[in-house]
């Protein structure tokens, strides 16, 4: 079973640093503790921080199903952070350093310091508008590319993850992880958990011995802890696992370790087609009431990158001089790299698409500021000169 494992592990972290280093992509769309962060200025504001997407939602649902049927099996299986402080624990044991086993009562004062964490990330999140754990997320080490975004505390939070790994088992998933603090209410009534039976257990201990959260599986019926990452180490040191001393599953059932990752897989691959299928704009205002009649311009707008870029253009459409748009409008973008998609509703009896376009992209003088503002952005398909293919081919 730990070898299957530790494939998977290797499998999506070899995914994880091909995504981002070969391909390029932006990891963080695809975090789900991204939706953990985004989720309340989206339901307030109607817009992402930047580097997310609403890609993170989706994982977000993914994972909490998952861990609805086998637990905090993320971080056993799939969590790069967790797969390679398991390693390094590993390592440790190889190169015969200490493990440390913290008391059972220290361990509990520790575990709570997660929530404290998580606490603070939403609470400074919510006031500067900015991803704050990302200058200390040991993961965005990991993902970052190592641009002029990162920090030096990622990597020294790298650091001191990695080396008490080595001596402690899991310490980061135990007592820091905020991620962590958001699945134990799920993964605590999680139907899948382990099973030991009374009859044929030998109580040699060994299964409390080599669970790496330390929950005491020898003294438990049914392991019930929200810490339980169905890692299934416990079922490996088993010398009785046989004659079903100990098994795995729901209502007594007896799942096999392929069930884990095939619900892992399903609901990872679920939860991104769902994002592709259904893609929510990461960027939402209104201004107005809704009138009877509207319609709709589908634009593709060059310069709307990031969270900041779908504000400025939100100011350009807000303008007050000749060029203002009148009515009711509300935008839907999907700020990115290159051409952006963004949708205007508006009301066709006060405004239309070519006066939605050239508010867009015309200067705009801030009689506040005293100074013009040059637009950044570039409508495809729209010329603000007015001029045809004829004209166009006339000028120098």
């Amino acid at each position: 079973m730990k070898r299957t494992r530790r494939l998977v592990q290797l499998g999506f972290l070899a995914l994880t640093l091909v995504g981002v280093f070969v391909v390029g992509g932006n990891c963080e769309r695809w975090c789900p503790f991204g939706g953990v962060e985004a989720l309340a200025t989206y339901v307030a504001e109607g817009d992402m921080l930047c580097s997310l997407g609403t890609a993170n939602f989706f994982i977000l649902g993914g994972l909490l199903l998952a861990t609805v049927l086998v637990r905090r099996a993320f971080c056993s299986y799939i969590c790069p952070i967790g797969a390679l402080s398991e390693w390094l624990n590993g390592l440790g044991r190889r190169l015969r350093l200490p493990l440390l086993r913290i008391p059972a009562r220290p361990d509990r004062a520790l575990a709570l310091l997660k929530y404290a964490v998580l606490a603070a990330i939403l609470w400074l999140t919510w006031e500067t508008g900015e991803l704050v754990f990302r200058g200390f997320d040991p993961c965005y080490a990991l993902i970052s590319r190592h641009g002029t975004d990162i920090t030096a505390w990622a990597y020294v939070a790298s650091a001191a993850v990695a080396l008490v790994s080595l001596v402690v088992v899991l310490p980061f998933c135990r007592w820091v992880c905020p991620l962590a603090a958001v699945l134990n209410p799920f993964s605590r009534f999680g139907v899948g958990r382990v099973n030991r039976d009374d009859g044929a257990c030998r109580n040699c201990g060994l299964c409390a011995k080599h669970c790496p959260t330390q929950i005491p599986v020898d003294q438990l019926r049914q392991v019930t802890a929200a810490r339980c990452t169905s890692c299934l180490n416990c079922l490996d040191a088993c010398p009785h696992a046989q004659s079903h001393a100990i098994s795995w599953g729901p209502f007594g059932w007896k799942w096999s370790q392929a069930t884990v990752v095939a619900v892992l897989l399903t609901c990872a691959s679920a939860a991104v087609a769902a994002s592709y299928a259904f893609p929510l704009p990461s960027f939402v205002k209104t201004q107005g009431s809704r009138p009877p009649q509207t319609a709709e311009a589908k634009l593709e707008i060059e310069g709307v990158t990031c969270r900041g870029r779908a504000n400025l253009l939100w100011y350009f459409l807000e303008r007050d001089d000749l060029c203002r748009v009148p009515g009711y409008f509300r935008v839907e973008a999907w700020p990115g790299p290159g051409s952006a998609e963004v949708h205007v509703l508006y009301d066709p009896a006060a405004t239309s698409e070519e006066a939605i376009c050239r508010a867009i992209t015309q200067p705009y003088y801030d009689v506040l500021a005293d100074f013009w503002r040059m637009s950044p952005f570039r409508v495809e398909g729209y010329d603000p000169l007015g001029l045809g293919p004829e004209d166009a081919a006339v000028l120098p």
